[in-house]
């Protein structure tokens, strides 16, 4: 890893989302040339500088997916879908001098990436998109559902025939706001109606119809709850008495019979307390069947709900989806500790697999992403599906082992309690570990990463037989950028059971994955360039069964 002076710089609060501003830099406007016009010299010096100082940048990642340049904040991943072969998945990012867009990128193999112009982005009828799905009709047609920026506009639909170019619908908004993300209408009978009408999930069809969800952010802090996640106007009434059937998270669920005129059914699922708080809205949902095993094949009979909250992070529902409602059995989170592994989105493939993406916030200060020309990282593709005690199994995609590459391993090792055994000489800037642990009586056990020499700087990552959780530390992650936390996430280990954990290091970002059933992901930011490893064992001697490392091949082209 490269060596970087720290830079100190002002600690401020970086809003996301603003709600009562357009997000649109006119003083650094796009300059005004086209496919039709000659490229300059200046242009193509620039454009080589800029892609020799990301290549150049210490915490821009190899292999996990980046925006390509400019500001990816939000930079949730949208549209994602598969067609004829080829995997694509969108990102929202803050176009300089145009406004909020969806770039666009297609795959073969989900590790290598072609960049495409924008799929969506400014106008007509908005001024940009935040969050939504994408969807593939019987004819081989492609829908991307967005949220229309800015204030009461409501919900948009593109369409595009070669999926490539798309087009947005001249009617838009199919679902209207009434204000900013809420719509505040009247039902059948005449009684009061209010829904969400933000971020749309992926459109599906079932018996000739098609269905959408849509999120309840604004309507939640509205009616609901002035709990953490966006600011209450202070010149707005009281919560109303009825404000308890607002709180938490739900998703309402609209249809159509030709995707252009949509009608409210009702609210999806029934949000309950002992799952998540009165103040967790769903957000940036995503809607499929769960295959039976991680490589696809036959589709179970549960359906897995993906979605956010703003203050929570990325979580998920499990259960039974019939006669046009979601009844949850199951609740899990992917982030525990804040809201750092966020907006996740899915599709589903032509093996029956599910796949889905999550933006990892960069944790970096607003000023510093600016002046780095980028800002936007993915976690990496996770196959889902149901395991045979129908809980959710999680693995990285099969298709990254083409990466690997220098495999060394190292068998039998036993690590005294209290005792750390140096690894350096398996260490990579960019890498992969599975360590297979036997776990005996050890209180705790697992590795330290990205150690620095004078051990100023390092990763911890390890299970805790006390409590029965995967812990990720970054407390000592870095001397400069980044939250300094223990996430902590559960993980039942049977008495006879090992702990394999699969860890991915690329640079800034640090992944893990343990026993087919959890995982973490975090940004860390080594600032003295520390590659050192160390495994360790506490209140008790471990063993491991297996080391094995490959170093990765970057599959980013800069």
């Amino acid at each position: 890893m490269k060596k970087i002076a720290i830079v100190l710089v002002p600690v401020f609060l970086v809003t996301f989302i603003s709600f009562n501003a357009k997000s649109q830099d006119k003083e650094n406007s796009e300059p005004v040339w086209g496919s039709n016009e000659n490229v300059t010299q200046t242009i193509l010096q620039n454009t080589r500088s800029l892609r020799e100082k990301l290549l150049d940048d210490p915490y821009r990642p190899a292999y996990h997916f980046c925006v390509p340049e400019d500001n990816g904040t939000p930079g949730d991943p949208n549209g994602a879908f598969f067609k004829d072969g080829i995997y694509h998945l969108m990102y929202l990012y803050n176009r300089a001098g145009s406004g909020f867009s969806w770039g666009h990128i297609s795959s073969k193999d989900l590790i290598h990436w072609r960049q495409h112009s924008d799929g969506i982005g400014v106008g007509p009828n908005d001024e940009g998109c935040f969050s939504g799905g994408g969807f593939v009709d019987d004819d081989g047609s492609v829908y991307l559902s967005y949220w229309m920026l800015w204030g009461g506009i409501g919900i948009g639909i593109a369409k595009s025939t070669d999926a490539i170019n798309f087009k947005k619908y001249d009617i838009n908004p199919i679902i209207k706001s009434t204000e900013w993300g809420i719509t505040e209408t009247t039902d059948k009978n005449g009684e009061k109606l209010i829904y969400g009408s933000a971020d749309p999930s992926n459109i599906w069809k079932k018996d000739g119809k098609y269905y959408m969800l849509t999120g309840n952010l604004l309507a939640l802090r509205k009616y609901g709850s002035r709990g953490k996640g966006l600011p209450a106007n202070r010149d707005e009434p009281e919560l109303p008495k009825d404000s308890v059937k607002y709180q938490g998270d739900w998703l309402d669920l609209f249809v159509s019979a030709d995707l252009k005129k949509w009608d409210y059914v009702h609210r999806f699922y029934e949000s309950k307390r002992e799952w998540t708080k009165k103040t967790e809205d769903n957000m940036c949902p995503s809607f499929f069947p769960l295959p039976t095993n991680p490589e696809g094949g036959k589709i179970s009979d549960k359906h897995l709900l993906l979605f956010i909250s703003h203050n929570k992070g990325c979580q998920y529902y499990i259960g039974d989806y019939k006669k046009d409602m979601f009844f949850p059995e199951i609740h899990g989170r992917m982030t525990w500790v804040d809201n750092s592994y966020f907006a996740p989105e899915a599709l589903v493939d032509d093996k029956g697999r599910q796949i889905m993406w999550s933006w990892i916030f960069d944790d970096r200060p607003e000023e510093v992403k600016t002046a780095s020309g980028w800002s936007g990282t993915y976690g990496l593709p996770r196959s889902l599906w149901l395991r045979k005690d129908g809980t959710l199994g999680i693995t990285p995609i099969k298709e990254i082992e083409q990466l690997r590459m220098h495999e060394k391993t190292k068998n039998n090792i036993r690590i005294s309690a209290g005792k750390d055994v140096k690894m350096d000489e398996f260490s990579h800037e960019l890498m992969e570990l599975e360590i297979t642990f036997r776990p005996n009586n050890a209180e705790r056990f697992g590795i330290k990463l990205c150690q620095s020499d004078n051990g100023q700087e390092e990763t911890i990552i390890y299970y805790d037989n006390s409590d029965k959780k995967l812990k990720f530390d970054t407390q000592k992650s870095s001397l400069g950028y980044g939250k300094k936390v223990i996430e902590a996430a559960p993980l039942i280990v049977k008495s006879n059971e090992s702990v394999v954990m699969r860890i991915f290091v690329d640079r800034s970002i640090v992944e893990v994955f343990a026993n087919g059933r959890q995982a973490i992901a975090r940004s860390v930011y080594p600032t003295l360039g520390g590659t050192g490893i160390s495994l360790f064992s506490e209140g008790g001697d471990v063993e491991i069964e297996s080391f094995k490392t490959w170093e990765i091949f970057p599959s980013n082209p800069y």
